[in-house]
């Protein structure tokens, strides 16, 4: 008996999915290996932030309860900031985490991906690179060089945030619009402005890219739908919910927007040293320099960043022109691709050069700036094994998972999955807590401060960490138990 060479034999031919395996080049091979690693670092790196008393109420409990209440099928009024979670900025997104809250109700959730969302910022990179100029090597090295931009592992150290899922988000939605895909497209510009009310100021600079570059309907949809979606979601989802559309309108300098633009031409003087103040130029220099300028051969799509760049520098907040803050991270899709697309533009015999330029600046650039283990001034935190981590996580199991908390901002993030959990001095006296109005009249006592049962403490509480008011209240309770390094105080 004999059989034809196109006769498949069950089990013995490779699958499509083996079929497709085998295609896979060594260098598709090792940017997913890059891709792995940065995940499984920063992870691990943060997971363990976390149990090192590294979170804190803000920016992180205050999501995780968020998202945990969500996943009881209850309002996400977030006790730890007095507001809805939608209120305070309309981060949508997060109802995505809402199923694998079912599955895995924990911190490692949210952190896992944010690692994620980071990470695949690189992938546009890798794609393009790979699409534009058919050199999957100088894919690599682009891809890589991205991961390593120190603005990125920052990003991923501060806590958590929703904005760490818009380098992939943003990164994607280039993609498919330099590639004219116009489905996946739409999907990932509606992904990114469900992360937050403000993604329009980088929506809407790509809409005019579209316009401009590639198909003028869709450009002018994109960024006419991003600027009213930001209009209705401050103007009324957060005022609803919060009592103010925008509680950041004091960042602008000079009396707000239309101040500033009247200073532009009144005080054009003040204006420019306000903007080399404060290190604000080495904020630019330190962003660029990891892409070796090279975005500036292409600056017609970096300036998709320019609405976002150009809000950190002339904000009063310190945080947006600094690379350790989330507010640069929604910057490096545009600059990424662009270098991308600069690189391009060049002769084929300088490309792999350039890219090994680039993936040298960006590895300069962790090494000088970033917090990486090989960084020079990596995030430092207590360990899990530290003995002040470990005292708390005894106070914590003794609890109940329905007790009315009151505590210490690093403890809420390890008591988030509850109703009711307060960032002391909350409720007795409240700081940074509730809608606009109570924000502006801090110090008053809260009526849910009767019913707290549970107050933990570190046994040395600074002053400005509430120690006046918990020398007013310490009547109201007994102390239940004590370490070294905390207090657990019962109501009495």
């Amino acid at each position: 008996m004999t059989i034809s060479d196109s006769t498949t034999i069950p089990g013995r031919q490779p699958g499509a999915i083996v079929a497709r395996l085998r295609r896979v080049t060594i260098w598709q091979w090792l940017f997913v290996a890059a891709l792995a690693f940065y995940v499984w670092h920063f992870t691990n790196t943060t997971i363990r932030m976390h149990h090192g008393l590294g979170t804190s109420a803000y920016d992180f409990a205050l999501y995780d309860q968020g998202v945990w209440l969500l996943s009881r099928f209850e309002a996400p009024f977030v006790t730890l900031m007095g507001r809805n979670l939608f209120g305070d900025h309309t981060s949508f997104i997060m109802l995505l985490f809402v199923p694998f809250y079912w599955v895995f109700p924990g911190p490692g959730t949210l952190l896992f991906f944010q690692s994620v969302g980071l990470a695949a910022g690189a992938i546009p990179v890798f794609l393009y690179a790979r699409r534009r100029m058919n050199n999957e090597v100088v894919a690599l090295l682009l891809g890589c060089g991205f991961l390593l931009h120190p603005a990125l592992g920052w990003t991923n150290v501060e806590q958590f945030h929703p904005d760490s899922l818009l380098p992939a988000f943003i990164g994607f939605a280039i993609y498919f619009a330099l590639t004219e895909r116009w489905r996946p497209y739409a999907v990932f510009v509606i992904l990114a402005l469900l992360v937050k009310e403000d993604v329009a100021f980088v929506v809407v600079p790509l809409g005019l890219w579209v316009a401009l570059k590639k198909d003028r309907k869709i450009g002018l949809i994109t960024a006419g739908g991003a600027a009213l979606y930001m209009a209705f979601a401050m103007a009324v989802v957060m005022r609803a919910l919060s009592g103010e559309w925008n509680p950041n309108a004091w960042r602008v300098p000079f009396g707000g927007v239309t101040g500033f633009i009247g200073a532009l031409f009144t005080h054009t003087g003040d204006v420019i040293s306000y903007l080399i103040s404060d290190r604000r130029p080495w904020y630019l220099f330190q962003l660029a320099f990891p892409f070796a300028f090279l975005f500036l051969i292409a600056p017609v799509l970096a300036a998709i960043s320019s609405f976002v760049i150009g809000a950190n520098v002339i904000s009063r907040f310190g945080y947006q022109y600094n690379i350790r803050y989330h507010y640069t991270a929604v910057a490096l899709p545009a600059l990424g691709l662009a270098t991308v697309e600069g690189i391009a533009r060049t002769p084929r015999g300088w490309r792999t050069a350039l890219a090994t330029v680039v993936l040298a600046c960006s590895a300069l650039g962790a090494y000088w700036w970033g917090t990486l283990p090989f960084s020079l001034e990596p995030k430092t935190y207590w360990s899990p094994n530290d003995p002040i981590s470990q005292q708390a996580a005894e106070m914590f199991d003794l609890i109940p998972g329905d007790g009315i908390v009151s505590a210490h901002h690093t403890a809420t993030a390890h008591l988030a999955h509850r109703e009711h959990i307060y960032m002391f001095p909350n409720p007795f006296s409240t700081l940074l807590y509730g809608e606009a109005e109570m924000r502006r009249n801090e110090g008053q006592r809260l009526p849910i401060a009767d019913e707290v049962e549970f107050v933990l403490l570190p046994r040395n509480l600074p002053e400005r960490g509430g120690a006046e008011v918990w020398e007013e209240v310490q009547d109201e309770f007994v102390l239940l138990t004590e370490t070294e390094h905390w207090l657990l105080w019962v109501r009495g």
